[in-house]
């Protein structure tokens, strides 16, 4: 019950900050997907990322379970790489990135955490992802359909 509860503060903690985000960064000027991003001019710290899993397809599921996604990605430059931000869509999922830069050479993992509850039918989301690469932005996306429990 405490998971339980944890989990539902969580969620409504990062929808509050997400709207929040939103309101602060609606004046910031050019956007990718609706997100600003001023804070990637640091051309000297820039690296190259490959995604290995970008798209993930997690099939069909019964309404209330609960998926765990995994993005899988390499630090391909010469220079440590930053996660700075991964944001999901919607409150219905929750993002956790790499707090380390990634050496060179090495990988790491972005997860995503989505909760059926209500979410019937067929599901794509995405999770915005901020890094210190030239192009900076990123988009991941899982899909799922998610059947009525019986």
């Amino acid at each position: 019950m405490k998971k339980y509860a944890l989990l539902l503060i969580s969620l409504a903690l990062i929808v509050f900050v997400s709207c929040k985000n939103k309101e602060k960064k609606a004046d910031l000027g050019p956007t990718l997907g609706g997100f600003a991003d001023n804070s990637n001019t640091d051309s000297a710290n820039w690296t190259t990322i490959q995604w290995i899993d970008s798209v993930v397809d997690k099939g069909t599921i019964t309404e209330g379970d609960k998926l765990e996604i995994l993005f899988h990605f390499k630090n391909t430059g010469n220079k440590p790489l930053v996660i700075k931000e991964a944001r999901p869509s919607c409150g219905c999922t929750v993002a956790e990135k790499p707090e380390e830069p990634i050496a060179p050479g090495k990988e790491g993992v972005i997860k995503a955490a989505f909760d059926s509850q209500n979410k019937m039918g067929p599901n794509h989301k995405s999770i915005f992802v901020r890094t210190n690469t030239s192009t900076g932005n990123y988009n991941l996306v899982f899909t799922v359909v998610v059947n009525k429990k019986s």
